[in-house]
């Protein structure tokens, strides 16, 4: 069987952002690159109809093969976009781009757990206990769905 090419593909970080920004540049405008993890690239933008910061997550091009990562990401925005709880970020939008595959959330300032622990060190018991409850609760909900 043929693997499915995308125009993505076998272009570089920075041109790929500048495509992905081009495609979506009637709807968002990319800022800047937030994360990058094993599965995609976060990046936060600016959503011109509704004039707000969000989080663009892309699906890395690598995986975009049903075997490898398409079907989980896909999953992953239809599991998303159907659950409100106070401590799960909602899903704004989704879509494909240069068949690049992306999901829009708010943008949530702030750093990131591991910075915080790596400027203050440990956290203290009282914080410890209510990161890990929230944590637990939003588990806890997105499994009852």
């Amino acid at each position: 069987m043929m693997e499915r090419r995308f125009p993505t593909d076998q272009i570089g970080d920075a041109e790929r952002t500048a495509a992905l920004a081009a495609a979506l540049a009637g709807r968002y405008v990319i800022e800047r690159e937030l994360g990058r993890g094993g599965m995609a690239t976060v990046y936060l933008a600016r959503d011109l109809r509704h004039r707000r910061p969000v989080a663009i997550k892309v699906l890395a091009p690598e995986l975009l093969a049903p075997s490898l990562g398409a079907a989980r990401f896909l999953r992953e925005i239809e599991v998303a976009a159907n659950l409100q709880h106070p401590h799960v970020v909602p899903v704004h939008d989704s879509g494909e781009a240069l068949g690049l595959l992306y999901y829009v959330m708010p943008y949530v300032e702030g750093e990131s757990l591991r910075a915080r622990l790596e400027r203050e060190g440990p956290l203290g018991v009282d914080e410890a206990l209510r990161l890990t409850r929230e944590v637990a609760e939003a588990l806890d909900y997105a499994h009852e769905q």
